[in-house]
């Protein structure tokens, strides 16, 4: 299965964190899945990285580069993407999330989030 890593279980991925569920460990550590992170989570992180956002203390290039290394694939935002958010229902306010939502959507893979406002939306999301 594909799943696009959520920008929090990106960071918590990459921090070890214990929030992250164990039903969450069991997908991403499951060899027959294939691990995606959006460029959308990169920028995400590094703009609230930046302003100093709790939570977001990770260095984006290094999270970048850390989910290359374990074999991550990058998924480039496409206008598509971006024409797709336009026509989500207002259920989440987030930019970024809403994108995370609309490559899910276009690209017809699972959108892995722990976001019980982003599972209320119809499409390939499953929370954990």
């Amino acid at each position: 299965m594909k799943l696009l890593l959520d920008t929090h279980i990106l960071l918590w991925v990459s921090g070890g964190s214990p929030r992250l569920s164990s039903a969450a460990r069991k997908l991403i550590s499951d060899q027959t899945n294939e691990l995606i992170f959006s460029v959308a989570s990169i920028w995400e992180i590094a703009i609230k990285h930046g302003k100093g956002y709790s939570g977001f203390d990770a260095n984006p290039a290094l999270v970048r580069n850390a989910s290359l290394e374990n074999g991550y694939v990058e998924l480039d935002v496409t206008g598509q993407h971006a024409i797709t958010v336009a026509n989500l229902p207002p259920i989440h306010k987030d930019p970024f999330d809403r994108l995370l939502i609309a490559q899910a959507m276009v690209e017809g893979i699972t959108l892995l989030t722990a976001d019980a406002t982003i599972a209320q939306y119809q499409g390939p999301i499953r929370k954990v």
